[in-house]
Formats: structure tokens, sequence, C-alpha cells
């Protein structure tokens, strides 16, 4: 898959960006291609996929995963585009796993760690999902490994939009309060909580989904 998105948008080849602006038409060099595809971090410019800084600064995509990397390279530019593309992959997977609206979920993401799989908050949240080391253990998600931590984020905002869908008039504000301030304040004031930082949170990642439909058009 990857190596099919990469050859569409640009060639695959080992020559410098000088050199593929000056003879864009390269032997594609595959086997440099698949090990940047398998290498966790790659660099952010590597000579197998010249040109493809069209992902960053391109027209809309009509396609889930190319608008979430997109997303992923804007927010965070220490993210490859390999890198960028994979993890990606596996957040639209997950939510389309637990029936979570993909968009929505990759906005939390995004707001949660900017897709950064080594993320530290000072409250002592870990990893691309944030989870502390308590709740991780609760729901037996590793939280240090992306992959992981993706999926079980998915399930646990999917079990709050279900939970709380029919019962307050945005299902998904309350799941992102309970993400974000645990669900017994949810539950204490029977919706969001009149907490800045926790409305704030809500209004940001709100912010990111609609961007992400935009750059899907």
């Amino acid at each position: 898959m990857l190596s099919c998105i990469y050859c569409t948008l640009s060639s695959c080849t080992g020559a410098s960006p000088k050199d593929f602006y000056r003879n864009p038409v390269t032997v594609a060099q595959i086997d440099v291609v698949v090990n940047n595809a398998l290498s966790w971090h790659s660099p952010a410019y590597t000579q197998s996929i010249a040109g493809v800084i069209l992902l960053h600064d391109g027209r809309p995509f009509a396609h889930q995963n190319l608008a979430v990397a997109r997303s992923i390279e804007r927010s965070n530019e220490r993210i490859s585009t390999f890198d960028a593309l994979h993890l990606a992959d596996i957040a639209v997977r997950a939510a389309g796993a637990q029936g979570l609206n993909p968009e929505f979920f990759c906005a939390t993401i995004l707001q949660e760690s900017a897709f950064d799989p080594d993320a530290l908050s000072s409250a002592g949240a870990i990893g691309i999902a944030q989870f502390t080391l308590e709740t991780a253990q609760s729901y037996g998600v590793d939280p240090f490994d992306p992959a992981a931590a993706l999926r079980g984020s998915a399930a646990l905002l999917a079990q709050y939009v279900r939970e709380y869908t029919g019962r307050y008039d945005d299902p998904y504000a309350a799941a992102l309060a309970a993400y974000n301030a645990g669900p017994g304040s949810v539950a204490q004031y029977h919706g969001v909580p009149p907490y800045g930082e926790t409305q704030s949170y809500i209004g940001d990642i709100y912010y990111r989904w609609a961007r992400l439909l935009r750059d899907e058009r």
C-alpha cells in the first residue's frame, strides 16, 4: 500500500532533491522504499520519496488516511512522512474496528499527542494516546506500543460514545470530557463539566475534526 501511494505521489528515486527536479523520471529503488517503510522514525526527508512534500502542501485528498497523515505532518514536524502514513492507517483502522468516527478519533489523538509515540505529559500521561499507567493497566493496554495504544484509545472512546448516546445531547463531547477529565466528572455534572481546560480541549478537537473533514474534500 505504502509503495503504491508514494509511487503515485512522486517518483521513487535514489537521487537528491535537486536531481529529482532536474530529472523526475528515474528508476524506482524498491529495496530502499521497503527499508524506509519498515524503519520506525525515518528521517523527515529520505531519498526514496523525493517530491512527497505534496502530502503536506498539496490539495485536499479524497481519502481518510491521506488527510490524517497530512494533519499529522502539519502538527508534528518530527514525524516523517512514512511514519505519518503508517500511524494514520493504524488509527483509521482502529476507529473503524470500534464503529467510531475515524476523523473524530484522529482529531483526538492529534490533540493528545500530535501522534507522537514518545509523548510524555507533566501529568504523567504516556505515549501516543496519553494513557496514564493506571488507566493503561486497567484496560490491558501497553501505552508504549503506539499500535496497541491507538486500539485501546479507540475502544475506550467508542465505549464512552455508546454509553452517552441518548443520554446527552452531544455524546462525542461527553466522551471527550470523560477521556480528559474522567467519567466521574461527566456523571457528576450530567455532561461536560465546567472545567476550562476540558472545555477548551473539546473545542480544539472539534476544530481539528472539522479541518480533517475539510481536507478530505
